[in-house]
């Protein structure tokens, strides 16, 4: 019989199961997985993990046995196993699986889904982790993110702007091939840098640079290289290509020393088929969906995550939640949404099932995004949480309470689209896909909007940036630079893959270094010169970002000048101040180019594409314009300014004060 006491020990040690299989367990890391404690004799280790269909499981390691281990016992009818290891000495750095015997008699090998770190590459054990205090620097960072005390950033209040009104500029980049040791490739898996060597490298080049976030592609811990990270076996280990959870910790407190923030690369959609990983985990699916018509994306030949089932939800919510709270992150960017979203994404007619209304909605992954949203924000409201959501899907950065999925970004994908499509079309076509230019201002306050130049967009034959451009070696170069000025002013924050900055001309490669090399070309150095001023220009420039989600912050000057492939329009700050931007798409240099402007007075141009510095001919508007007045065919009188626009150049302007 148990007596009070005991029954309330008993009661607290389950509460955390029973929140669990609520699918409101979201801290389950603190008690799934594998915790020690020190005790007057050595250390006691508990181990726990959720197998309900699973028939025995015992712990293997190189601390017991790799053969049969020692067994676990099933504490609760929902299937948490739970063993407790008493050992003499700490076990922290100690290699074990579970070994998981499926009601078909098999027994596969499983890595801890709750690990704090993981062997990497071909090699699949889990790590134990001793609790370690590690002595965070940050401060001055999250005091800055969330209460606004850094007068550059103008007004930076994420909890009452949540960054809408702040600029954001983003370096999309892949730890292993951002810099390699010596240059070599990581083709053997040997060759890649530490992240405290990256965080020392990396930190004041991005700060010079002018970006304000990195976005690291997945760095929880994956088997294969070629997946780039997106195929996930350990979703709570920093992944151990680069060193240990604590080397991370340093890599994320370096940069916010500097003032960068660290967006992660987050895969809540699927999962690989590795053996050791979650793939059919208790020996028949567990964490994917049961039906064939949800359970497998074939064509990344993966299994998608059931996001229905409350264990899932705990699961995956609380992994959202660890990277905030343990590594202080300071954003997430989730992949693959659409294909979360729909019940048909990349499936043939009559391989999928319906919702219970009829649709091809997933209504369980729908209120999956709401749940991990509303949990975010309610413990983190100053952080990021970004849709890589590919189709037209409404109000997916609407918050919850209005009926939306309660993201605070998306990614424009239709307007890289459009606008890639656009830079490799010969010049002498661009009037026929004019509205590739400008078809995005349609809909571009529909959500708010990450304008990226991502990782996808270099490679598989698609080229790099300054590749895609239509022309000879020069005329690249030029369109580049106009293209990112282009970017650079249009409503929507910015996103940038690395080596887009020094226009390299190779596409991306996972195994091998940028080619740094190519800064020791003129073409490039100066490329890498204008995005730095580029970029530094926007930070100082709150018509840039201050109304980047209303038609308050932008105006059109000129949409339709098709035939000269030319664009220009207003951008305007909270205080009504504006700059104007006129952008050639053409090989065709115009001079005595008359634009309209709102006012009487001297114009003077900020910033052109064509200075020698970065690359161009110098034609340039160095004395500024003074703006006159003309008669519009029905008598109307219209203020104009005449300008040099430089061939495949734009051209920023701003009236002068008191002129």
């Amino acid at each position: 019989m148990i007596d009070s006491e005991n029954r309330n020990v008993c009661d607290r040690d389950m509460f955390p199961a029973y929140l669990f299989h609520q699918g409101t367990n979201f801290t389950a890391y603190d008690y799934l997985g594998v915790h020690g404690i020190k005790t007057e004799n050595g250390y006691t280790y508990t181990f726990r993990v959720w197998a309900p269909n699973a028939i025995r499981i015992s712990v293997v390691s190189d601390f017991s046995d790799w053969n049969n281990g020692f067994p676990m016992s099933k504490i609760n009818e929902q299937g948490i196993w739970e063993a407790v290891f008493e050992s003499k000495e700490s076990l922290d750095g100690r290699f074990y699986k579970f070994a998981v015997t499926g009601q078909n008699g098999i027994t596969h090998l499983k890595s801890d889904p709750y690990a704090r770190a993981s062997e990497t590459l071909e090699k699949t054990a889990s790590i134990i982790c001793d609790a370690k205090a590690y002595n965070w620097n940050d401060t001055d960072w999250f005091k800055k993110r969330s209460a606004a005390v850094c007068p550059k950033l103008r007004g930076f209040k994420p909890k009452v702007s949540h960054f809408y009104s702040a600029p954001l500029n983003i370096y999309e980049m892949h730890l292993a091939s951002w810099k390699t040791r010596d240059g070599k490739s990581n083709k053997d898996g040997e060759h890649y840098l530490n992240y405290r060597e990256i965080a020392d490298e990396l930190a004041p080049y991005v700060k010079e640079m002018g970006f304000t976030h990195v976005e690291l592609m997945p760095i929880m811990e994956y088997p294969y290289d070629g997946s780039w990270g997106y195929q996930v076996c350990g979703y709570y280990s920093p992944t151990s290509r680069y060193g240990s959870p604590e080397d991370f910790k340093y890599f994320v407190d370096t940069m916010h020393k500097n003032g960068i923030g660290v967006i992660l690369d987050w895969v809540p959609a699927h999962f690989p088929k590795d053996e050791h990983g979650l793939y059919e985990f208790d020996g028949q699916p567990l964490y994917e969906y049961q039906g064939l018509d949800r359970q497998e994306n074939r064509g990344w030949g993966t299994r998608y995550f059931d996001v229905g089932r409350p264990e899932v939800q705990s699961f995956l919510v609380s992994n959202a939640l660890y990277w905030f709270r343990e590594f202080h992150a300071d954003g997430l960017r989730i992949d693959a949404v659409a294909a979360m979203l729909y019940l048909d994404y990349d499936r043939e007619p009559g391989t999928w099932i319906p919702n219970s209304e009829g649709t091809n909605h997933n209504l369980e992954a729908i209120a999956f995004f709401r749940k991990l949203n509303s949990a975010v924000f309610g413990e983190f409201p100053d952080v990021l949480m970004v849709a890589e959501e590919s189709t037209a899907w409404p109000m997916i950065t609407k918050p919850v309470h209005e009926g939306g999925l309660g993201f605070n970004f998306k990614w424009n994908m239709g307007w890289a689209n459009d606008i890639f499509e656009y830079l490799k079309t010969d010049s002498a076509f661009r009037k026929y896909s004019h509205n590739k230019l400008t078809f995005p201002l349609m809909y571009a306050f529909s959500e708010n909007y990450i304008l990226p130049i991502s990782h996808d967009e270099v490679v598989h034959g698609k080229k790099s940036i300054v590749d895609k451009c239509f022309g000879e070696y020069d005329d690249k170069f030029a369109c580049m630079r106009t293209f990112l000025m282009y970017m650079m002013t249009l409503p929507g924050k910015k996103m940038m893959f690395m080596g887009t900055e020094f226009a390299q001309f190779r596409e991306w490669d996972y195994q091998n270094e940028l080619e740094w090399f190519m800064i020791d070309y003129p073409r490039h150095t100066e490329m890498q010169r204008y995005v730095k001023n580029l970029n530094h220009f926007y930070l100082d420039t709150p018509e840039l970002w201050e109304i980047d989600d209303s038609w308050d912050g932008f105006e059109w000057i000129e949409p339709d000048l098709a035939d000269l492939n030319i664009i220009s329009y207003r951008r305007k700050d909270k205080k009504g101040k504006e700059i104007i931007v006129v952008l050639n798409f053409a090989p065709v240099e115009r001079a005595g180019f008359t634009v309209r402007v709102p006012k009487m007075g001297r114009y003077e141009e900020i910033l052109s594409t064509d200075r020698y510095e970065f690359g161009g001919k110098n034609r340039l508007n160095e004395e500024g314009v003074r703006s006159r007045i003309v008669i519009g065919e029905n008598g109307e009188k219209y203020n104009v300014i005449d300008i040099t626009l430089p061939a495949l150049g734009g051209v920023i302007f701003k009236k002068q004060q008191n002129s």
